[in-house]
């Protein structure tokens, strides 16, 4: 086994475990240390691929609970930014890339940090702009949910509400996004990183998360693994 493949392994797990404790998160953690080794065009296919089937056991009990005004304007803009997101992943400098996709996280880092809300209106046109962006980001860099998930936070829905828009809007744009890359050549399944091997690490570590969630201050983790985001993505930023 390469030291390459160890190393992809253990940064799902790492991964899992942020994602299982938090709800998100995943891809945060993921994209920026995986960028430090493998170019962004091969890392964000597999990333895609974990965060989207790591949703679906929960697709069915969040498809009765999602508010459907909510985020069908947002994922329907985010399909047609996709592609724009994938040019720029496909032509981009990939240390340019890298650093823009730490800052990224930065940024989504400190904002969530800070407990960041927006108070304004919500009208349908807002959503269709928050939705082009999160596209955008996601096709080029793989983490296109941050913007989203400080909309959606920052509303009135219960919490159980909110939870299922984010699993219901991160599953479909990470499918479509994960389509556009294929069609645009780059590949999904056969590139250098696996995400076959890296699967059992990544829902491991969602266990773990999970069982972690019931034991640890929700507070006091979240505001750990926001630290730990902002100090991995530092760090790649100024490799």
């Amino acid at each position: 086994m390469s030291h390459l493949l160890v190393v992809s392994m253990l940064v799902a797990a790492a991964g899992g475990v942020v994602r299982g404790m938090t709800g998100f998160g995943g891809s945060l953690i993921m994209t920026p240390l995986l960028t430090m080794v493998f170019e962004p065009k091969q890392v964000v296919p597999a990333v895609l691929l974990l965060e989207a089937f790591a949703a679906t056991p929960m697709l069915i009990k969040a498809a009765g609970l999602a508010h459907y005004r909510t985020i069908a304007p947002i994922c329907a803009a985010s399909f047609v930014t996709l592609p724009l997101g994938g040019y720029l992943l496909v032509h981009a400098d990939p240390h340019v890339l890298r650093r823009g996709i730490a800052v990224l996280v930065i940024v989504s880092s400190a904002l969530l940090f800070k407990g960041v809300r927006y108070s304004g209106p919500r009208p349908v046109s807002l959503l269709v702009g928050l939705g082009a962006l999160c596209g955008a980001l996601l096709g080029a860099t793989g983490i296109g949910a941050p913007p989203m998930i400080l909309y959606l936070l920052s509303g009135s829905d219960p919490v159980v509400v909110t939870r299922s828009n984010l699993t219901l809007g991160v599953a479909a744009m990470s499918v479509a996004a994960l389509v556009m890359l294929r069609a645009q050549g780059i590949p999904v399944l056969d590139g250098p990183l696996s995400p076959l091997a890296m699967a059992p690490c990544f829902y491991g570590g969602i266990v773990i998360g999970t069982y972690l969630f019931s034991r640890v201050s929700e507070t006091r983790f979240r505001l750990l693994a926001l630290a730990l985001l902002m100090s991995v993505s530092t760090v790649a930023l100024f490799r």
